[in-house]
């Protein structure tokens, strides 16, 4: 079986600093549609495929409710279940719909807050090279530490749908 589809469709977002959340000049990629999910354990098979690109560090649950941001690391979600919109880079940031099949691509820095409830949607998230991530709020002091911490965030050596042939070979320079 094909674990992603052939054709794939990429948005790219490209999210400035709004002073409070440091988000990134690297655009921010969803991949349309690529998975293609087995009807059993569909979360085991997008963390199978993105372990195989090196990102690990995996885990499943929803999306918070709340902004937040990862200054040491990137972030990938694969979605195995429902739908919701999320709001990128800050309250005026950009909604983006994410559903069943679709991979969002998250550099270090860039704000991400779910607009519905958290369980309305299930996916399986990692980190390039099984980093551990932190827990950035847009708080007072936060920053300048982040903004530290986001230059030295390297950038991944493979895609985690596409390996070496993905967006982010494509798109993050």
């Amino acid at each position: 079986m094909n674990q992603t589809k052939q054709k794939q469709y990429i948005e790219k977002h490209y999210l400035k600093d709004d002073g409070k959340f440091p988000n990134s000049d690297l655009p921010v990629l969803v991949y349309k549609g690529v998975l293609a999910l087995p009807l059993l354990f569909p979360s085991e098979h997008i963390k199978r495929i993105f372990s195989q690109h090196n990102w690990r560090n995996a885990w499943k649950n929803g999306i918070f409710e709340y902004h937040h941001y990862h200054s040491v690391t990137h972030e990938v979600l694969g979605v195995y279940r429902g739908s919701t919109t999320l709001l990128l880079g800050g309250e005026n940031g950009i909604k983006v719909k994410i559903e069943k099949g679709d991979v969002l691509i998250i550099p270090a820095g860039v704000a991400h807050k779910n607009l519905d409830k958290q369980n309305k949607i299930k996916c399986v998230g990692a980190y390039p090279d099984g980093k551990d991530y932190d827990m950035n709020y847009g708080n007072i002091g936060e920053r300048p530490q982040t903004d530290k911490n986001i230059k030295r965030v390297a950038l991944p050596q493979l895609d985690p749908v596409f390996g070496s042939n993905g967006g982010i070979k494509k798109y993050w320079k």
